[in-house]
């Protein structure tokens, strides 16, 4: 007895890996910037392989990352714990999408996150000059490329305006422009998250949308969504996975896909 795959399946395993191999370049720069985010510029491998696909990182990238010895390296720890370190610092990979949105539409970036500033007292300001005041402490935020932010009092202010554009940051690198806690929970160390992470991100409706519980959310940058709530850019694997499901859904085959037996 012998099995295989059909030939419509041969095909889409075809396409996929050619989809793998054209997006390689752009996958590489994925998760340079992520190491690039990270606080000692280090990632366990294995946090990587379990986030892949919410990056479309290819299952085999583990093995790939030899052929990129300017960028990674590879060190094994005692434990046996496979660490993938940042060999070179890219400046021109170290603008956040906010920063680009910024420099295209500064209002529009403005007025996505809110930190209104805390008075002692009444000021008695009208609308216009309260939102000068408030402008002082909603922009900039700590570029989640910065330095800076290792040395930053995980309580303050500024820490929470780092945290808040480190996810912005995750989230624009993902091909569906959304990740769920267990996703984000994985890199906590990495990029200094607190507990407190779901209730930062619902005090920023105007960028974020929560779906879930506390215990089990997801996270979505709103702006990459129309108001129907279909993603607006896609992703060519986020294409090829689109169709992936219309197969899955299919109850009868249409003619024409090469199913015939072997």
């Amino acid at each position: 007895m012998w099995f295989g795959f059909t030939d419509l399946m041969e095909d889409l395993l075809a396409e996929e890996r050619a989809i793998e191999d054209s997006l390689e370049s752009n996958r590489i720069d994925t998760v340079r910037k992520l190491l690039m985010m990270s606080t000692n510029k280090r990632i366990p491998l294995s946090k990587i392989h379990h986030c892949r696909q919410i990056f479309g990182i290819p299952d085999d990238f583990r093995d790939r990352v030899i052929n990129y010895p300017n960028y990674f390296r590879v060190v094994v720890e005692g434990d046996g714990k496979r660490v993938l370190e940042l060999v070179n610092w890219d400046p021109s990979l170290a603008v956040s999408a906010l920063e680009m949105e910024f420099m295209v539409d500064e209002d529009k970036a403005k007025r996505a996150f809110k930190f209104p500033m805390k008075h002692g007292k009444d000021l008695d300001l009208d609308f216009d000059d309260t939102r000068k005041l408030n402008l002082l402490n909603t922009l900039p935020l700590v570029s989640p490329y910065s330095e800076v932010a290792s040395k930053l009092d995980v309580w303050t202010l500024e820490a929470e305006k780092y945290r808040v554009g480190v996810l912005h940051e995750f989230l624009s690198l993902t091909l569906e422009k959304r990740a769920s806690i267990h996703h984000i929970v994985e890199f906590k160390e990495e990029f200094s998250l607190t507990k407190h992470t779901y209730q930062m991100l619902l005090k920023q409706p105007r960028t974020f949308y929560l779906a879930g519980t506390e215990m089990n959310w997801v996270v979505f940058l709103k702006d990459a969504y129309d108001e129907n709530g279909v993603l607006i850019n896609k992703d060519p694997q986020v294409v090829f996975n689109e169709k992936l499901y219309r197969f899955a859904e299919m109850r009868e085959l249409e003619p024409g896909f090469g199913l015939e037996k072997k």
